[in-house]
């Protein structure tokens, strides 16, 4: 009975956000009815916003939008084979900041300033500047909008360190977190010491993994394009991440992303999680059993003051797509203001797809149940420093990411590798040796 009543206030605060965000609306003329194609990811808040389009965008603008979820990994290739191709067959697709410069400099996506500059009720000024400045081409323009931005950081449980008398620091250290997860450890009773991801893709694996390799002091290339995965640091960094995964990990570590790893955290199944700062947005959502347990500090470090990453998903615009202008409708939409007061009055302000825009952090109601995580997540975005992610220069930019086209099936190659020595089928020597290979031929390919 109890479950009914709360169910029917859910669905009247729906209702009336929705009544509330059309009656806005109202006066503003639709166009012809027209459909675009979008090719999107299938992380939590986007699967919210595909519920959301129908009953909002599409009444208020006519636009019918069809949508097609993939898995991150599958995702990452689909786009890729799509918007090389160049069929039109999307005209919008989930991209992050690694693929839009990239894509930018082989001319594969719709330059979107002169939309943002002729949309003010976009205001671009309000996005965070490194979340803009990673979704920007050498030629200054924009050519991709944040859906949501991210870093990275520790989600701890606080019933079960407490009940352990551990506390951690603001920004712990590796060797601090290895110890909680040792003590947190308990299998025998479905606890296990921490979540870090170790699904192959260098979209899953890697990205975690490197943000310790840069603590630690490594980095995959030298300034002048030396593969440095056989490195004293590199080495350290793969041992710690790999040893802590086998022995504290997650059931299944090997196969576990990070879907895998919210769904642990979500059902108690771990006691913490290393990963995207979006995480909190579901552990924090109004329906979420673990809402109000959660801890969240820094990201660990080692040699350096900080180690989070930088990360957006965003939405870009095939060049070859006939339907540019509908496609700029959608993403407006999506990536605005207004987009964010509606998840925040239909699902709840902590589900907000936030990271990306200033005026989130100053919002009441987005504070109001977002306030355990908005501050260390605004936090991690704005110390990143993408241009110095380690202790030493690297040949281009990137934190998670070397920004190179075959870094992607690098990433991929050598997450394989490090999988099979988290499941114990591999060495770690092994692992780090076939990878120092692999990287060595993309180091080759750049110092010629």
């Amino acid at each position: 009975m109890v479950e009914s009543v709360r169910r029917g206030r859910v669905f009247l605060i729906f209702s009336a956000a929705v009544v509330l965000l059309g009656a806005q609306a109202c006066g503003a003329s639709k166009q012809a009815d027209e459909t675009i194609n979008v090719l999107m990811v299938n992380n939590p808040q986007m699967v919210e916003l595909q519920q959301l389009t129908a009953n909002v965008f599409t009444r208020d603008t006519g636009i019918k939008v069809n949508f097609t979820l993939r898995p991150e990994n599958q995702l990452r290739d689909e786009v890729q084979k799509e918007f090389t191709a160049q069929t039109g067959r999307y005209d919008v697709a989930s991209i992050s900041n690694f693929e839009t410069p990239l894509f930018a400099r082989e001319n594969l996506l719709a330059p979107l300033s002169d939309y943002a500059a002729e949309d003010t009720d976009f205001d671009q000024g309000d996005i965070i500047d490194s979340i803009r400045s990673s979704l920007t081409g050498d030629d200054g323009k924009i050519y991709a909008e944040p859906f949501y931005g991210e870093s990275s950081f520790l989600m701890y449980r606080l019933d079960v360190l407490n009940q352990l008398g551990i506390k951690l620091p603001a920004t712990p250290t590796w060797q601090q977190v290895a110890d909680a997860a040792a003590a947190a450890d308990q299998p025998g009773k479905g606890m296990r010491g921490i979540c870090l991801r170790g699904q192959p893709g260098w979209g899953e694996m890697i990205a975690p993994m490197t943000t310790v390799v840069n603590t630690f002091g490594g980095a995959w290339f030298s300034q002048d394009w030396q593969a440095t995965v056989d490195s004293p640091e590199f080495t350290a960094a793969a041992k710690f991440y790999i040893g802590l995964a086998h022995d504290h990990g997650e059931d299944n570590a090997a196969n576990s992303g990070y879907a895998e790893c919210l769904d642990a955290m979500l059902k108690g199944k771990v006691a913490m999680w290393y990963d995207a700062t979006a995480g909190a947005t579901q552990l924090e959502a109004p329906d979420s059993l673990v809402r109000g347990k959660i801890g969240y500090v820094a990201a660990p470090v080692v040699n350096t003051g900080s180690s989070g990453w930088l990360y957006a998903w965003a939405w870009g615009i095939e060049r070859a797509s006939k339907h540019q202008d509908a496609a700029w409708k959608f993403i407006s939409w999506a990536s605005g203001k207004k987009y964010e007061q509606l998840a925040a009055q239909t699902l709840g302000g902590a589900k907000v797809p936030a990271g990306k825009r200033r005026s989130t952090y100053s919002d009441p109601q987005y504070l109001a149940d977002s306030g355990a995580f908005a501050s260390p997540t605004e936090l991690a975005i704005e110390s990143v420093n993408p241009l110095k992610p380690g202790v030493q220069p690297r040949p281009t930019v990137g934190i998670q990411f070397v920004d190179v086209p075959e870094f992607q099936d690098l990433g991929n190659k050598t997450s394989a590798l490090f999988s099979s020595a988290i499941a114990g089928d591999l060495t770690v020597k092994d692992a780090l040796q076939r990878s120092q290979d692999l990287a060595e031929q993309v180091a080759v390919k750049y110092r010629k």
